[in-house]
């Protein structure tokens, strides 16, 4: 049998479903959300038939990201306490229903599952990234495809060509040139998404757009030959780092099934 590996970013599943749940931060919220949660994970297990599964979460310590930009995610609206408290309830509910969750102190959930789809796809094996979070687009590849759980919508090569027009292969250098907003990472003023899927249509690299800048004419080139080191930063955060050593082994998360 083909090896399946689910790999579920957990917060980004465990935040949308309380952000949907009506009423004030309190324990019933935090309730109703585990339950939705289990709910909502027991539904892609069926949708996506893994083998093996993961749910990946956020360290809680500053990542080399802090480090190398202090703004990184300033303004993000913090988790409320009283759901950053019950994590291990949804670990151990998780665990439940036939899936274990790892998280690594100083790693960011979005570094530990480049890391392990980066080991795994070297063994031909097939994963599917469960997550609306963008910047799992510079993934995608045959083997690999993110899934946005909430819409049903596998997002793909073609899905990457069709609303980003770029490859994933360039992705990276697409929020290198237009920033990503939700995790405050700055990109070059005044370019968007369009200009920069141009840019990349035309000259392939973030490299050449910046080698060249000099001879674009008007705002554009302006803007590109001032934020050079802004795009050159943007470009190393918005790159998942898929080169830490975890010490996981795959057999340890075979998914045989709900209880």
């Amino acid at each position: 049998m083909k090896i399946r590996l689910l790999l579920i970013d957990a917060l980004n599943l465990i935040r949308r479903v309380y952000a949907a749940q009506p009423g004030d931060d309190g324990p019933g919220r935090v309730d109703d959300a585990l339950k939705t949660s289990v709910n909502s994970l027991q539904r892609a297990l069926r949708e996506c038939q893994p083998t093996h599964a993961i749910c990946v979460f956020d360290g809680h310590e500053p990542s080399w990201r802090h480090s190398l930009y202090p703004e990184y995610k300033a303004g993000r609206t913090p988790m409320p306490e009283v759901l950053d408290s019950s994590m291990d309830r949804f670990k151990e509910e998780f665990s439940r229903i036939g899936v274990s969750s790892v998280h690594f102190p100083a790693l960011e959930a979005d570094d530990v599952i480049a890391t392990l789809t980066g080991k795994v796809v070297a063994h031909d094996v097939t994963v599917v990234i469960l997550s609306t979070d963008r910047l799992f687009l510079q993934l995608v590849s045959d083997l690999v495809v993110v899934r946005d759980h909430f819409q049903r919508v596998d997002m793909n090569r073609t899905y990457v060509m069709e609303k980003l027009h770029t490859r994933p292969d360039q992705v990276v250098d697409l929020f290198a040139l237009a920033g990503y907003a939700t995790n405050n990472i700055p990109g070059v003023p005044t370019v968007g998404i369009k200009t920069a899927a141009k840019l990349l249509g035309d000259l392939e690299t973030l490299d050449t757009i910046l080698s060249v800048s000099h001879t674009i004419k008007g705002k554009l080139g302006e803007a590109l030959c001032r934020h050079t080191d802004e795009a050159r930063l943007s470009q190393s955060l918005v790159r998942l780092e898929d080169t830490f050593e975890l010490e996981l082994n795959l057999k340890s998360f075979r998914y045989a099934g709900q209880p």
